[in-house]
């Protein structure tokens, strides 16, 4: 097995070997620039990682791996203009960098683009994957879709928002391990498992993300802190802060998340303070807990020797564990 770094600096090689180098150039720079922007590249680790774990070499999965993150970055291109995002990775956004007309249209090549590096694969690999990638692309608009409702909506249940995130974040996480078990033409059952371990680690993934939103370090975030209260964004600090505050401090934030203001010092500090005093901070952090728990149970039903099973969860652990 390679190191995660190892896999990183594979796929980064590969990535720059077939960045895509043609016009007209206001077309595919704004993709190369995403692209180019780093980022932890968490996603197509999993599919190289996944390869290896099911006894193959990882260079096969380059290919899978790099539609994975092609994939991945088109829906921020899209998402950071929905969100009228100014920065992403600590850089301006592709539509401030350029304009909103060419952020959709380069995000609409990147996601054509990322079935094309299918291509290499013999057919019942490359339906499986085709398959797997259409699948789960629209599961993220669904979730994407639920996400917009939920601004301008006052009545977002918990449950409501773990679906949400589950289709936004977390089946993108669960096909990038999948996609490495299939290149590795692991068995069905562990196709599936491999799938579920990554589902709940990517629900606890994004959990992690809203809460490093409001209490991670901007520098080493790469996007605005507490973009998330300025967009009325109703996350799981929100949620679980409406349910526990009392009526006059529910009240507070329901209004503060009714409209969008230009100075948000103000609301910030008293959103945040109220995330604090009725402990919706610790409740984040136990239920990102919960899911990277029942990610590891998982584990139990794999069929991996106990050394790989370690891997994975010492993975997870140190997915959960970090501060950006």
């Amino acid at each position: 097995m390679h190191s995660l770094s190892e896999l990183r600096d594979s796929f980064l090689q590969y990535l720059k070997q077939n960045t895509p180098t043609k016009e007209p150039q206001n077309l595919y720079d704004p993709a190369n620039y995403i692209l180019g922007l780093g980022g932890k590249r968490v996603r197509p680790i999993l599919t190289l990682m996944a390869a290896e774990l099911f006894d193959t070499e990882h260079e096969k999965a380059l290919p899978a791996a790099t539609a994975v993150e092609i994939f991945h970055n088109f829906t921020l291109v899209h998402d950071d203009i929905m969100d009228e995002a100014p920065l992403r990775r600590g850089k301006e956004t592709v539509h401030h960098k350029w304009n909103i007309n060419t952020g959709i249209l380069s995000g609409d090549v990147m996601m054509i683009m990322a079935y094309s590096f299918f291509d290499i694969y013999e057919p019942k690999v490359f339906k499986k994957l085709t398959k797997l990638l259409s699948k789960t692309a629209i599961e993220v608009c669904e979730g994407q879709q639920m996400d917009v409702d939920f601004e301008t909506r006052s009545n977002v249940s918990i449950e409501e928002y773990l679906q949400m995130i589950t289709y936004k974040t977390a089946v993108l996480v669960g096909a990038a391990f999948k996609m490495g078990a299939i290149v590795a033409r692991a068995d069905k059952s562990d196709r599936k498992l491999i799938y579920k371990f990554g589902l709940n680690l990517g629900i606890a993934f994004q959990l992690q993300d809203d809460y490093l939103d409001i209490f991670g370090d901007e520098a080493a975030f790469g996007k605005q802190i507490a973009g998330d209260i300025i967009e009325n964004k109703k996350t799981y600090l929100y949620l679980k802060a409406l349910e526990l505050a009392s009526l006059e401090d529910k009240q507070i934030l329901e209004d503060l998340f009714a409209k969008k203001l230009e100075d948000n010092d103000d609301k910030i500090k008293t959103v945040v303070d109220i995330y604090k005093k009725y402990g919706s901070d610790v409740a984040t952090q136990q239920t990102i807990q919960k899911y990277t728990n029942k990610a590891f149970e998982v584990l139990n039903e794999i069929d991996l020797s106990k050394d790989r099973k370690q891997i994975l969860r010492d993975f997870g652990s140190n997915l959960m564990n970090r501060a950006f």
